[in-house]
């Protein structure tokens, strides 16, 4: 039997679906529900899920940031978006980041029962495929040559996913340099473990996430050291590190030379300019 994950802040939605639909006709049963989404995602992490309805409409969530981190997290889960926000770049968003199915509420049976079809028979071929029968080689092999551009298919959404992770990640990072920044901060704005965070950060820029908001909170002092009534003291401290020491060390690691150095070069730049 597969298993179904239920995820709307509506009570009554979650219990029709959870009720109306005859799950055992597509080889189905509903595993656990829940009504926001921080609540869903630690479900679905528990349960292991093969097939997630899911509303991205819910208060104090971002829909497709969670999406893509279940999608990057569980790259063979099959997720259905079942809401009220009818927004077509949003739900070409949700299909490129590895939705099955977008579904506009209110969705009568057959489109739910249309859903739930295409996202278990997905699940079916990936099990047959990793299971072949030994009675069928010739079927066995068919479904093995399919699995090879499903799975190109499958990496290309993963991939959508773990940019889109990224992406954000870095956005929260530019926006927030100044603060007492941590991995688990980012990591529990972008919806994944601080691991899996830390993972993508390298993967896709080739530095981990100390280096990153380093590199920004630099190119930050660079600027305030362009004004000659800064102190270095205190532009360490607005750009979010504990003490000058450390700041003047990571400044020279990444620049070549000492802030106060620096700042005596960018000035000579200003100074010949005006004259």
């Amino acid at each position: 039997m597969l298993k179904v994950v239920l995820i709307d802040d509506e009570p009554i939605i979650v219990e029709g679906l959870s009720r109306s639909v005859d799950w055992t006709k597509f080889q189905c049963r509903v595993v656990g529900t829940a009504n926001d989404g921080m609540s869903g995602k630690k479900l679905i992490e528990e349960m292991s899920p093969d097939l997630v309805f899911l509303d991205i409409c819910m208060p104090e969530i971002d829909g497709l940031s969670m999406i893509a981190a279940v999608k990057s997290q569980f790259p063979n889960l099959q997720v259905c978006v079942l809401t009220g926000y009818r927004d077509f770049d949003y739900a070409q968003t949700a299909i490129r980041l590895g939705v099955c199915r977008f579904l506009l509420k209110p969705s009568n049976m057959e489109e739910i029962e249309e859903a739930i079809y295409a996202m278990a028979e997905k699940v079916k071929g990936r099990q047959s495929v990793m299971e072949p029968s030994e009675d069928n080689m010739d079927e066995s092999h068919g479904l093995q040559e399919k699995a090879v551009s499903g799975e190109g298919e499958q990496e290309e959404l993963l991939s959508s996913a773990s940019s889109f992770i990224v992406k954000n990640a870095l956005a929260y990072i530019e926006e927030n340099y100044d603060k007492k920044l941590k991995l688990s901060d980012v990591a529990e704005k972008t919806y994944v473990s601080q691991w899996h965070l830390s993972k993508l950060l390298n993967k896709h820029t080739g530095k981990n996430f100390s280096e990153i908001l380093n590199s920004v909170r630099i190119e930050k002092a660079k600027e305030m050291l362009a004004d000659p009534s800064r102190r270095i003291g205190e532009i360490s401290d607005e750009i979010g590190f504990l003490d000058v020491a450390h700041f003047s060390k990571v400044f020279k690691r990444q620049v070549g030379m000492s802030a106060n150095s620096y700042r005596n070069s960018v000035l000579g730049i200003s100074i010949q300019k005006e004259e």
